[in-house]
């Protein structure tokens, strides 16, 4: 159980995005003050300064420094850039700010001073440019966990999910799918779930392939490779069912019938979780010794620095990441 007493960390994201602004944005609607941002000093000030918000900056080396009051944003300095980046652009620049915030929170967060981390979102072609080789924050974070395996689950009113592959192309994401890595996302279903506070989840499986495969004519990858992932799984005493095809078992998670859906693949999964709206969705990291949560949408460089962007998913990661339990 992690102390709600502790400051949640905020990580900047690209700063050509929209993560500071709904950063900014997010602390002052939710009123909420024991939070500590990770990020550059001169962004979080233009920030401000577009937004219009009576917030000023604490700038501080420990939380020991922190100053936790309404309209006080504490910041610890994470780069320092000299001018402001252009809004909707890639960069190495920001490739590396945007990386350099989340390894200082990780830091924080492996010695247990924070509550858990929210991270705003990242380029993944300004961490490439920057020759950081990492497709994604899971990925990232994955890295820093003591088993080196994470995985992504996504969240929203009615529906819960995790995913077995992640940032690949199609053709990668078949080769990733083994029994090892279906087992691994069944245990972390369970794992997510329990977080939520659900004592005995009961986990849906997708298939792969149309119809379950329709008993082998449209693929096998469901008798040879997911269904015996779920029978370890409920060997382990995990209540995990299916495969069920994937065009029917998200509408049945809705219903109740399951607590949680095992998706094979990205879109497979984000569908479903971004079809009911992006303000709802929740990306959390599951596999981890602490919380970390974000929300469900990306950089939006179309709208970065016009002072658009809804700061709703984001103050909806906070909320989740509040009250989640490890």
């Amino acid at each position: 159980m992690k102390k709600i007493s502790l400051p949640l960390a905020l990580t900047m994201g690209d700063p050509s995005g929209v993560g500071p602004e709904i950063i900014v944005k997010s602390a002052h609607k939710l009123n909420f003050i024991n939070y500590i941002v990770f990020g550059d000093p001169l962004i979080f000030q233009e920030t401000i300064d577009l937004v219009g918000l009576p917030t000023k900056i604490n700038c501080i080396k420990s939380l020991s420094e922190a100053n936790f009051k309404k309209n006080t944003l504490n910041l610890i300095a994470t780069s320092d850039f000299k001018s402001k980046p252009k809004f909707g652009v890639v960069s190495k620049e920001c490739g590396l700010a945007s990386y350099s915030a989340i390894i200082e929170s990780i830091k924080l967060a492996k010695e247990k001073k924070i509550a858990g981390i929210v991270t705003a979102p990242i380029n993944k072609k300004s961490l490439d440019m920057a020759n950081i080789k990492f497709p994604g924050h899971t990925e990232i974070f994955s890295s820093f966990s003591s088993t080196n395996s994470a995985s992504m689950m996504l969240v929203n009113n009615s529906i819960k999910t995790v995913l077995v592959t992640l940032h690949c192309s199609m053709s990668d994401a078949l080769q990733m799918i083994t029994i090892e890595n279906e087992l691994k996302a069944i245990e972390h279903a369970y794992l997510g779930a329990k977080m939520f506070g659900i004592s005995k989840p009961i986990i849906a499986v997708a298939a792969l392939n149309p119809h379950a495969g329709e008993m082998g004519l449209f693929g096998d990858e469901e008798k040879k490779i997911i269904e015996p992932a779920i029978q370890l799984a409920k060997e382990k005493g995990i209540d995990a069912r299916g495969p069920f095809s994937g065009d029917t078992v998200y509408m049945n998670a809705k219903k109740g019938k399951y607590d949680i859906v095992v998706s094979q693949y990205h879109d497979q999964g984000l569908i479903p979780i971004k079809y009911e709206g992006i303000d709802d969705g929740v990306n959390i990291t599951v596999g981890l010794e602490f919380i970390r949560t974000s929300p469900d949408h990306g950089t939006a460089f179309d709208i970065a620095g016009k002072n658009k962007a809804s700061p709703k998913s984001f103050m909806k990661a906070m909320n989740t990441a509040l009250s989640l339990s490890i």
